[in-house]
């Protein structure tokens, strides 16, 4: 199980490497994505908090990147943080999400990415319920939920 002293590592010594890449141009990417999707995964935007279809959806499946399909976190382990965005507890495997230390707006966060595509997911902050106390706070128009049948 990942922890925030893992994470810290990853952010120092580099993160693991993921099972395959998928790497497109900026312009391909322009092609594929609404203007939206394009500013938060490409351009690490964030959405507006509350504003995000998934933030209020608790349907069972996997949650996979919206850019490259990639698996990232699976329904069981989304939980109400009250945050405004989808949060969740681990990623489905170790190496699906990379993360950068994020000194951006004068603050120091965790950058939560897509270890297939690179694109900007949300961050992740030591302040979640146990057992990892991770709380991964994703954009939703970073996810597309795959429903179980």
């Amino acid at each position: 199980m990942i922890n925030w002293n893992t994470i810290i590592q990853f952010t120092a010594k580099g993160n693991l490497n993921p099972d395959s890449r998928c790497n497109k141009l900026e312009t391909e990417w322009e092609k594929i994505l609404t203007p939206e999707q394009f500013r938060i995964t490409r351009q690490k935007g964030t959405e507006r908090p509350f504003s995000g279809e998934l933030c209020s959806t608790y349907d069972e499946g996997i949650y996979n990147c919206i850019c490259c399909n990639t698996p990232l976190f699976d329904a069981t382990i989304k939980f109400d943080s009250s945050s405004g965005w989808p949060s969740f507890t681990q990623p489905i495997k170790e190496n699906a999400v990379k993360y950068h230390k994020d000194i951006s707006y004068g603050m120091i966060r965790v950058e939560a990415i897509c270890n297939t595509c690179d694109s900007h997911l949300g961050h992740v902050f030591p302040d979640g319920p146990e057992p990892s106390g991770l709380r991964y706070c994703i954009n939703s128009e970073s996810l597309q939920l795959t429903k179980n049948e």
